[in-house]
């Protein structure tokens, strides 16, 4: 079980480095905006390209902070009777819904982008506005990247509930 542990520290620490570097877009798209804001209303021409970037910004830090917000606990979750539950039964609950919700939906988004993206990169699709970013494929590629993330993060959790359950270990 020792293995798994360190298995499970490493993803740990891999999302939340991943989590600590998409946490930084947040500022680009700040800065983005502001300076579209000005460059718009002050010096009269706007920009598709620094649109569709701040779009893109968005995109990831959704994304790719998906495993960052399931690893901090911090997702959405019925907590009606989660609290009050002992760290037991939360384990069982966290490992039931990683092995038939969060595994199965993770395995589902990559299967189904799986042809999105690939038809995306053949094409090389880039944006429909003139002037645009032409790089769509590029931003679709982060859509089986989160599925792939998510589902590491979700092994981690079931690593970590396994050892509850079978060792009484806490959180």
């Amino acid at each position: 079980m020792r293995n798994l542990h360190k298995i499970s520290a490493s993803i740990d620490e891999f999302n939340a480095l991943i989590m600590r570097l998409v946490a930084w877009l947040s500022l680009g798209m700040v800065m983005m905006q502001i300076f579209v804001v000005v460059l718009r209303y002050v010096f009269g021409p706007g920009s598709i390209q620094i649109q569709e970037s701040i779009i893109y910004m968005h995109a990831i830090l959704f994304m790719l902070a998906a495993s960052g917000t399931y690893l901090a606990d911090e997702h959405v979750r019925v907590d009606i009777f989660y609290r009050s539950m002992n760290p037991r039964r939360q384990a069982m609950v966290n490992l039931f819904g990683c092995l038939f919700f969060l595994l199965p939906f993770c395995f589902l988004i990559i299967y189904s982008a799986h042809d999105y993206v690939a038809l995306s990169w053949r094409v090389k699709e880039g944006s429909r506005e003139t002037g645009g970013i032409q790089a769509i494929y590029l931003l679709k590629t982060v859509i089986p990247l989160m599925g792939g993330l998510l589902m590491l993060q979700g092994v981690s959790q079931i690593i970590k509930s396994l050892g509850i359950l079978t060792f009484k270990e806490d959180r």
